[in-house]
């Protein structure tokens, strides 16, 4: 079979094409033919092992994994002895986080891991584009705040992967919602249901006086210390970038003030509650309430081109890779 294979830290230049064995699965694993992928921010840390202490799991001179790839979409193509969730031709998406191994043509997955039956209605690419932003911001709205409707909440990087799924979360839960982005993608946040929109790019939120109860910043772009007085008094600020500088005013100062900044390693959360969650995620997907925004479509061939793409910083949404 085909597979992105990596031996290195670096650029995209390290994402190399070959040929492997097909793999063979076990009494309870399951073989999944990959219909599609995507290009996330886990997948993209992985490959340049940044930040550094990542490596710790990565692996410390060179990755671990020689596949890469962390989200997936796909058939099962054939099943273990032991197997009873699946059956050939079900139609699956899955999450593989720090074992990795879905840029290829198949993988082999146990049962028991975070895949899950794939709606009819949602195709293999909307829904590995929408697994890491939907996890990761459904994450932040379970674990670290608790939403009441009528809370006002903003969203910066509001049109990237965790920013277009995290609008329609917090409308889901019933909050007012403000997306920070682009000028250019002010149709795209609002089609989403965002209630207003600032353009960071004609300074608006520095100018804005509105308090929030809870400030996202899906792409680590925005200072907590700049950021606090756009929250509530008791407002939240989450981050799922982790920098010293905010590693530092979690701990040594909001510890001890009402208005507080909350980090997370939502891949490392435990199994059952990211179970709960992309079982969220498939009802939804399901009912129409959670869509998946799409940018571009690349094939495995061009693996490099569409890291290229991401590393450049201008995202819609979600860029994929369509295997088959």
């Amino acid at each position: 079979m085909k597979a992105i294979i990596v031996n290195a830290y670096g650029g995209p230049e390290v994402l190399n094409v070959e040929t492997t064995q097909k793999p063979t699965p076990k009494a309870n694993e399951v073989l999944v033919k990959i219909e599609a992928t995507s290009v996330t921010r886990a997948s993209v840390m992985m490959r340049t092992g940044k930040p550094y202490f990542g490596r710790l799991f990565t692996g410390i001179s060179k990755p671990k994994v020689k596949i890469p790839g962390t989200d997936l979409a796909g058939v099962v193509e054939a099943v273990g002895s032991e197997v009873s969730q699946f059956a050939v031709g079900d139609k699956v998406m899955a999450e593989t986080d720090l074992n990795c191994g879905a840029y290829a043509e198949y993988i082999c997955l146990s049962e028991d891991e975070l895949i899950i039956h794939r709606p009819n209605n949602v195709s293999a690419q909307e829904a590995t584009g929408i697994l890491d932003g939907a996890s990761t911001a459904l994450a932040f709205f379970t674990d670290q705040v608790t939403i009441q409707p009528g809370d006002k909440v903003l969203i910066n990087g509001a049109s990237g992967s965790i920013g277009t799924a995290a609008i329609q979360f917090a409308k889901h839960f019933g909050a007012e919602v403000t997306a920070v982005c682009s000028g250019k993608n002010a149709a795209l946040v609002l089609g989403l249901g965002a209630d207003h929109v600032l353009d960071y790019t004609q300074n608006e939120l520095e100018q804005n006086t509105e308090q929030f109860n809870v400030i996202f910043d899906t792409v680590g772009k925005l200072s907590y210390v700049k950021s606090k007085k756009h929250l509530t008094e008791r407002g939240v600020f989450l981050t799922p970038v982790l920098k010293f500088s905010a590693l530092t005013t979690m701990l040594l100062v909001t510890t001890f003030t009402k208005k507080k900044l909350k980090f997370a390693a939502t891949g490392l959360r435990k199994q059952d509650l990211r179970m709960r969650d992309l079982k969220q995620i498939k009802e939804m997907l399901a009912n129409g309430s959670l869509k998946t925004v799409i940018d571009k479509v690349y094939s495995l061939d061009e693996i490099q081109a569409a890291h290229k793409y991401v590393d450049a910083g201008h995202k819609r949404g979600n860029v994929i890779v369509a295997i088959q």
